[in-house]
């Protein structure tokens, strides 16, 4: 028992190391990422159309990420290979940005990033689920994900100067940023998996492409069917979440008709006020998250969500409301991306977490091709003022429902559905 301690011990320590130095390595690419839209209209003249098509692949990936992340459904021998070959593959197109001129490309790049990058993220969660004890899991999880927030609040100012100093210079700050991501599987390839799974016997028969496509979809719905309160946690979810992208569109909107506000403002200013408020409160969410009720923890994030809106309403009276905004905004994603990330481990307790957290991508995918759609024909009829206040009202309704189930812990309710 001693010797097994020690070895888990040293499992976790690696796990953490991997997970925490690959969220630094990724910092400098995810802050040049995160401005390539800007990047292609202003020096590649892309087409409205080209980026609407680059906005809607963010949440559209997720649906065909699901497609990679099922290739670990029960296999813990695949968990390593599958972010491994995800981060080489998603990087390696970046490392030929000095010689690609087409926009198309550039967009093609971009959505193969992102489903590749969220396909992983099941794996991710598995592995920190099987090596991390639950106490420090969440601590570690938001401790990486603060990292990064801090890098967001950083960058901008420092790749700002060089974009504006020096004609094309994203042409190679995309390689030079996505090599350093790379190195980071020189540190993945030594995380410790224990293959206490048994492969399944059709594991490796050649499948009809039928089947293939229609097994992920397949699983989700027997999990959703199968597990009533983590359904229910899903429900709650979506709902706040179609009430976050409809405001989306009015956002835009109200910052250029309302604010006139600048492109410095809105990629340095706004970004450093939520990375801020990001990284200052993960560890204080991380401390609450093991002392609530999921339930109870994703309400009080959901408030937040509600509140955020009028926020930017008063911005239009003085722009420090706008800023504390943002700042409201930051704490409440260090929250929303630890309940969203963590949700799995947490129904699953000691099952396989990865379709848990499959599902969760999936319905950002599902409500992406939907929300930001109803979002900007709302605002085509109405205010986008009117249109902010009708997305808070709409997370308040999952605020309710998340008040609904508060009283069970995961299990609780299906048991007591069961009875």
């Amino acid at each position: 028992m001693f010797h097994d301690s020690i070895l888990h011990g040293d499992e976790a320590k690696k796990t953490k190391t991997a997970f925490l130095w690959s969220r630094i390595l990724d910092t400098p690419f995810w802050a040049i990422f995160n401005m390539l839209p800007f990047i292609l209209y202003r020096d590649l003249h892309a087409t409205p159309f080209q980026l609407a098509v680059i906005l809607a692949l963010k949440p559209v990936s997720s649906i065909f990420s699901m497609y990679w992340s099922s290739l670990i459904d029960q296999k813990r021998e695949r968990l390593l290979p599958n972010i491994i070959w995800g981060g080489f593959l998603r990087h390696l197109p970046f490392l030929f940005f000095p010689f690609i001129d087409n926009c198309w490309i550039f967009i093609a790049i971009f959505g193969f990033h992102m489903m590749l990058s969220r396909g992983a993220q099941p794996a991710w969660i598995e592995i920190l689920r099987i090596n991390i004890p639950e106490v420090s899991r969440e601590k570690t999880f938001a401790f990486g994900a603060a990292l990064g927030h801090v890098g967001d609040a950083i960058f901008p100012f420092v790749l700002g100067s060089l974009l504006d100093g020096y004609f094309l210079a994203w042409k190679w700050i995309f390689p030079v940023t996505a090599a350093l991501s790379l190195l980071s599987i020189l540190l993945q390839r030594k995380i410790p998996i224990r293959l206490n799974s048994i492969l399944k016997s059709d594991s490796n028969k050649i499948k009809p492409l039928k089947e293939l496509i229609a097994q992920p979809w397949i699983a989700a719905w027997k999990l959703i069917k199968n597990r009533p309160d983590f359904a229910r946690f899903q429900i709650a979810f979506m709902i706040s979440g179609v009430g976050l992208m409809i405001m989306q569109p009015a956002l835009t909107i109200f910052y250029v008709d309302e604010l006139n506000l600048s492109y410095t403002q809105l990629a340095v200013a706004l970004t450093a006020f939520k990375g801020i408020g990001f990284a200052l409160t993960s560890p204080l969410w991380a401390k609450w998250f093991n002392k609530m009720n999921i339930y109870r923890f994703t309400c009080l994030v959901t408030v937040l969500l509600c509140i955020f809106p009028y926020f930017v309403i008063l911005s239009q009276y003085n722009i420090a409301w706008l800023y504390l905004g943002y700042l409201g905004y930051g704490i409440m994603q260090a929250g929303s991306s630890l309940c969203w990330n963590m949700s799995g481990p947490i129904f699953a307790k000691e099952e396989d977490s990865s379709l848990y957290t499959s599902v969760n991508v999936v319905t950002v995918g599902l409500r992406g091709c939907i929300a930001p759609a109803l979002g900007s024909a709302l605002c085509a009829y109405a205010d986008s003022t009117m249109v902010l206040v009708l997305g808070s009202l709409i997370c308040l309704v999952a605020v309710e429902r998340l008040l609904t189930y508060s009283n069970f812990a995961p299990g609780e309710m299906l048991q007591k559905i069961k009875l």
